[in-house]
């Protein structure tokens, strides 16, 4: 018979630590609260200063300081899985969208990261045919072919455009959507990639998601392997 002390630690150590990329972004915070409220999951806030810092460890939530634009090898040490969630909003897509996700898929893979989830776009897949996003899809694209390449194990998660609405639990999903325009809630989304760290989630693919009709985890069903 095992003593409450002895469970304790074996839940303990049982959780999984997760990186999340952009963890003071408002979709990252999300993440951040919808993990340290699960316990599968003990997240880790990856953030640019010290002061930052502090608003995680009033959570509990523990953090590591990287900049995308510089090194972040030190950040997947000891990480199970990665959420990359982190946007430059437009200011600075090849060194942040583009090329620091590609510095935290290489150290996911030197350090034997067992998943990682991208947040990524509607339209990365044919970001030329876009007016007025060409850039930042681009950007996004490049990072989502360099994932998809890199070995790992991944999930791609494309939404349509970000709102602060409140979350309805429920969305549209699929490989390709027969539309590509609509929103969908950052609420919503946070939980899709969360739910998305399975292993069995949409293993080495990548779907796109909307607002919509059908429960995230019945969605999700959908996209599982085995």
């Amino acid at each position: 018979m095992y003593s409450c002390n002895t469970i304790g630690l074996y839940l303990y150590y049982a959780m999984e630590k997760i990186l999340v990329v952009g963890a003071t972004g408002t979709t990252g915070n999300k993440i951040i609260s919808i993990l340290n409220n699960d316990t599968n999951f003990e997240p880790i806030a990856m953030v640019r200063k010290e002061e930052q810092q502090a608003n995680f460890k009033k959570q509990g939530v523990q953090s590591v300081i990287a900049d995308l634009t510089n090194d972040v090898s030190h950040t997947t040490v000891g990480v199970d899985k990665v959420i990359f969630a982190a946007g430059s909003k437009g200011k600075a897509l090849d060194a942040v969208d583009r090329k620091g996700a590609m510095k935290i898929i290489d150290a996911s893979k030197k350090n034997k990261v067992k998943k990682l989830v991208m947040l990524s776009s509607i339209g990365a897949d044919t970001p030329q045919q876009s007016d007025k996003l060409q850039d930042y899809l681009q950007a996004k694209h490049d990072a989502d072919m360099y994932l998809a390449n890199s070995g790992l194990d991944f999930t791609i998660v494309r939404p349509g455009t970000l709102n602060d609405e409140t979350p309805t639990g429920k969305i549209r999903l699929s490989k390709s959507l027969d539309t590509k325009q609509g929103e969908i809630p950052r609420g919503d989304v946070a939980k899709v990639l969360v739910h998305s760290l399975k292993d069995a989630i949409a293993k080495r693919e990548v779907f796109e998601i909307l607002n919509g009709e059908h429960q995230i985890e019945n969605a999700l069903d959908t996209v599982q392997t085995s």
